[in-house]
């Protein structure tokens, strides 16, 4: 999903900080301005933990698996940490 940038004034956003977080939280950003210079940037808050999708682990897992070359034999690794 591709988000819209909006431009704002760093006045304009202190008097309409209500309206602008109702609009960041449909998803758009807005890049906040002094003297018509860009100082910040408005986004939505994503929390990493949560917004992971099934597709993106599954696709996490594959990519390991095909990283480890030979056979691999997991009930020696399993030994191998109950030493320590």
């Amino acid at each position: 999903m591709k988000t819209q940038s909006k431009s704002i004034g760093s006045f304009d956003a202190k008097t309409h900080l209500a309206h602008i977080l109702d609009e960041v939280q449909k998803g758009v950003d807005f890049i906040i301005t002094k003297r018509g210079k860009p100082v910040a940037k408005l986004t939505q808050y994503k929390d990493k933990n949560k917004n992971i999708e099934l597709n993106e682990i599954i696709f996490q897992f594959n990519t390991i698996r095909n990283s480890v070359k030979g056979k691999v034999n997991i009930k020696e690794y399993i030994n191998e940490g109950r030493k320590y």
